[in-house]
């Protein structure tokens, strides 16, 4: 027995509907693919600074070497002293110092980027073995006992990340007929938990920082509530568009480009121009700097993390004169007097059709905003 015309109708249409939503899958995979295997695929130095400790011709001779031998992976040059060499590491301008001399030494930084201390190491045992020497490390910065790989607050910026923008779907689809202001208090408001999450994560759940914590508090704070101002005044342009747009935003750029695995120095041009400016790499440099590097570089940081925020009340700003707009627009379309008029003559019929309609409007809707919201990674 064939189907009859109206079920093979019906069958079609919920085959486009599943077939445009699978679109949103699928962009996600090509961007994930081409952010996270473009970044961190083939991590290689790029112009890495490196320092050789002496003042002598032998000294200068050996960083000459070095630097042409590099063919542009390294910049080196030479300082005059081993507690100059320190400063400079600890104030995070070099990523490495070579001590040479008949026991060799190598002082290093991990807390700044583990993967770029353990790259330097690899190019100074090298040296050193050539000399037939062993190498001595020195880590003048090192990590935090419970964050050995020094990762951790990378891997505690993705459960910001994915906090923050997971809110935003739930905030801009389900909370879509609330009024702006009461979507943006929402917005803060969750802000204020997802950071909250992360201080306890940060400090007495896995213990990532041993010192600093209200401030690591802080500029989580600074980063989740720009994130959530700038998806949820999106929302009210890309609706079940926003949940990709934030992944491209505050993941696949965001990720890739934070110095959390690799720093800027290791990777693309690309990504390590968005280093200098996006808010991922301002709460990972401004964290570092804030727990192990006496606040180095964290008034830039907090900077970065402020425009940002500042840009979330720009958008939200926007959004709400557009919102303001479209309603001038749909009570312009139908004069209150008619509208009056044609209500009082209404019949009981029309009238239960008009419920009828509007809920089956409501239901729709309702259905929405369910796979905008499961749309979103982590909800």
């Amino acid at each position: 027995m064939s189907a009859s015309p109206l079920n093979r109708s019906g069958t079609g249409a919920a085959l486009r509907h599943v077939l445009g939503h699978l679109v949103t899958p699928l962009l996600m995979c090509v961007g994930m693919g081409l952010a996270y295997l473009g970044a961190f695929h083939a991590p290689e130095p790029h112009q890495l600074r490196v320092d050789v400790v002496g003042s002598g011709p032998s000294a200068q001779v050996l960083a000459q070497t070095l630097h042409d031998k590099g063919a542009g992976a390294l910049d080196v040059r030479t300082v005059a002293d081993r507690e100059e060499a320190r400063s400079q590491l600890r104030d995070r301008e070099i990523y490495g110092a070579y001590v040479p001399g008949a026991k060799p030494e190598l002082m290093v930084a991990t807390a700044g980027s583990d993967t770029t201390a353990t790259v330097v190491e690899k190019v100074f045992t090298g040296l050193a073995a050539e000399q037939g020497a062993p190498l001595a490390v020195t880590d003048v910065a090192p990590v935090a006992k419970g964050d050995p790989t020094g990762q951790g607050l990378f891997f505690l910026l993705v459960a910001l990340s994915i906090g923050s923008y997971a809110s935003v779907a739930v905030i801009g689809g389900a909370g879509a007929v609330l009024p702006l202001r009461l979507r943006a208090l929402l917005a803060v408001g969750m802000s204020l938990v997802v950071s909250a999450i992360g201080a306890v994560f940060a400090g007495p759940l896995f213990h990532l920082v041993d010192q600093g914590l209200a401030g690591v508090w802080a500029m989580s704070w600074l980063y989740s509530a720009g994130i959530l101002l700038i998806g949820v005044g999106l929302h009210t342009f890309l609706k079940r568009w926003t949940t990709l747009g934030v992944m491209v935003l505050f993941v696949m750029l965001n990720f890739t480009s934070s110095g959390g695995i690799f720093r800027p120095e290791l990777q693309s041009g690309f990504f390590a121009a968005l280093h200098s400016f996006w808010n991922g790499a301002g709460f990972i440099e401004g964290a570092r700097g804030h727990v192990y590097f006496d606040g180095n570089g964290v008034g830039r940081s907090v900077l970065v993390l402020t425009l940002w925020f500042v840009a979330g009340l720009a958008v939200m700003g926007v959004a709400g004169l557009s919102e303001a707009a479209g309603r001038r627009r749909a009570d312009s379309t139908v004069p209150a007097g008619r509208s009056a008029a044609v209500g009082s003559a209404e019949p009981v019929g029309s009238a239960e059709s008009g419920r009828s309609a509007k809920s089956v409007e409501s239901e729709s809707e309702s259905e929405s905003v369910e796979e905008e919201m499961e749309e979103a990674v982590g909800v």
